[in-house]
């Protein structure tokens, strides 16, 4: 009898394991589905970058986007850094697409907000994506932090927060962590040392290979859906 009700017991841990999975899949695919109901769009931004070495004014411009991966933006005025590739300046390709793993990390506090923590391994090999962390807000199926790392690309950090546009999990404003070696600077840059304490040190930090910084875009408003051109992304971008 006792046996019989290990074995029960066991099977019970295993249906449960189960069940935690897919769920915790699900979870994932209804993420991905929200995001990618958006075909393309067209923002006005506000981009703050922030270099320790470098000081560069404030952003303003419109963002363009098609899905999957076609992106512009068109500045007015100032000075811009650009990503060389345009993965990590929208949340639809920094999580993969096809079939996935997905691997629940369980519940996680970030911010004061209880999060569940995924995460998705790509099935496809072909796939730039290596592996995604997905921190998500499962009451607005909403993800608040992506961390993902990529075969070209290194790793790619983003915090998301989102308002008026949770229907379509766009964000009102998005932080990403970037290594500066895969970033271009605009011609015309000027490196200004004079409020870096020790400008030898900042100069040598801009020569180096672990530079690091951030940019923050905030999305003033949104044109969703519109059906933009592919025309649009023919022109160049400002930089």
């Amino acid at each position: 009898m006792r046996k019989i009700t290990s074995i029960v017991a066991a099977l019970l841990l295993f249906a449960g394991n189960v069940f935690a999975v897919d769920e915790a899949t699900q979870l994932f695919y209804t993420l991905r589905t929200k995001v990618l109901t958006v075909k393309d769009y067209t923002a006005d931004i506000r981009l703050k970058i922030d270099v320790t070495y470098m000081r560069i004014p404030q952003l303003k411009g419109k963002l363009f986007f098609k899905s999957p991966d076609k992106m512009r933006l068109e500045r007015n005025g100032g000075l811009s850094i650009l990503p060389k590739k345009n993965i990590n300046m929208t949340l639809s390709n920094l999580i993969p697409t096809g079939q996935v793993t997905v691997i629940d990390m369980g519940k996680v506090v970030r911010n004061g907000k209880t999060l569940r923590l995924l995460k998705v391994v790509p099935e496809d090999e072909l796939s730039n994506i290596v592996l995604t962390k997905v921190w998500i807000d499962e009451a607005n199926t909403l993800a608040l932090r992506t961390e993902t790392t990529t075969h070209n690309d290194g790793t790619v950090i983003m915090d998301l927060e989102f308002g008026k546009y949770i229907p379509y999990a766009l964000p009102d404003k998005v932080t990403i962590f970037m290594d500066l070696k895969d970033y271009k600077l605009p011609k015309g840059v000027t490196m200004d040392y004079n409020d870096v304490p020790d400008a030898a040190a900042a100069a040598k930090a801009q020569k180096g290979k672990n530079q690091k910084g951030t940019i923050q875009i905030s999305y003033l408003k949104y044109d969703i859906n519109t059906g933009l051109s592919d025309a649009v992304f023919s022109k160049p971008d400002n930089g």
